[in-house]
């Protein structure tokens, strides 16, 4: 196992690296000069020139990589060209609002798709698998931003259950008050600002993941040692969890560990719908603002803890399937 995650380990750098230096050079074909942006229209071209060698924008796009990727190596992101702040402290400030809207996305997306995945399998083609399937599909179809809108107007602006936009205390400071307070008010307000966002990026999770559980568990519902239970008189449920289900593992773990990176990335225009305060939109605005500094470190970040989450998924792919680490 230690020769198969250190192997894994090397494969991380390259990949992270490589997204890295596309994201740079994709940000350098963007029509927009961040001196001139920073400075305004008014200013005038000796004092634009020289924010720009001050910067480091006139050397050449190498030079600018290589300074990028040498400190990145020392653990400096760089400095927010509009904002008084290092891009790690920013990144900081906004990455736990993401993780906690990936991870309640994908809560919410394991309890919708795991049970309907089941049903609709054991049930194969009857209304259950019918109505599954046709969710299911119409999750993958609609887009984010369109869930999004749907969800702020019913449960929002209709109903009024959930603010629109926003995000209350952050969920792990709201829950450490309740534990050592008692008082759940702060964690209720949080939850329900942050329901809404992860209601929409689980949604769509759930239905990539619900119609996978499906696939696999009719494959494996097929299998002889599946039948061998039944023959022996083992019950419905335990010939389902036990000897399905657990066989049917394999693939379920690829899917989910690929859908919680996907979140990450997702979470951008999910962010921006819900005014919620992660690297998303952080992404967003910086871009806008041409402050490329703030741009590649967070996607330097994402691809990080993209490449993270795949690691994650492999390790637990081998514990699972032990043949994998001899490969």
């Amino acid at each position: 196992m230690v020769t198969y995650l250190i192997k894994r380990l090397f494969q991380m750098v390259p990949v992270v690296i490589g997204i890295s230096i596309i994201v740079f050079f994709l940000l350098h074909m963007i029509p927009g000069d961040p001196a001139m942006v920073l400075l305004g229209q008014d200013a005038s071209q000796s004092e634009i020139e020289r924010l720009r060698n001050l910067m480091g924008l006139n050397e050449p796009l190498y030079v600018q990589l290589f300074t990028f990727l040498k400190n990145v190596a020392m653990g400096d992101l760089g400095h927010s060209i509009f904002q008084n702040e290092s891009v790690l402290s920013l990144i900081a400030k906004h990455l736990p609002a993401t993780l906690e809207l990936a991870f309640l996305a994908m809560i919410i997306a394991l309890v919708i798709a795991i049970p309907l995945g089941i049903l609709s399998a054991v049930k194969q083609f009857s209304w259950v698998d019918y109505i599954s399937m046709f969710f299911a599909q119409l999750g993958v179809s609609i887009p984010v931003f369109w869930m999004g809108m749907l969800l702020i107007i019913g449960l929002s602006v209709n109903l009024g259950w959930f603010p629109s936009f926003g995000r209350g205390e952050p969920l792990t400071e709201a829950l450490w008050t309740a534990i050592t307070t008692g008082n759940i008010y702060d964690l209720i307000q949080s939850i329900r600002s942050l329901f809404l966002p992860a209601l929409t990026l689980g949604v769509m999770s759930a239905a990539l993941i619900t119609r996978m559980v499906r696939s696999t568990m009719l494959e494996v519902l097929k299998e002889d040692y599946v039948r061998t239970a039944e023959a022996k008189g083992v019950s419905g449920f335990m010939v389902i969890v036990k000897h399905a289900f657990r066989n049917a593992l394999i693939p379920v773990i690829t899917i989910v560990g690929l859908q919680f990176g996907n979140l990450l990335g997702g979470a951008i225009v999910t962010e921006t719908v819900f005014a919620w305060p992660g690297i998303g939109r952080l992404v967003i605005t910086a871009i806008s603002q041409r402050d490329f500094p703030v741009v590649q470190g967070s996607v330097f970040i994402i691809a990080f803890l993209f490449a993270l989450t795949n690691l994650i998924v492999d390790i637990l792919y081998a514990v699972v399937n032990p043949k994998i680490q001899q490969r």
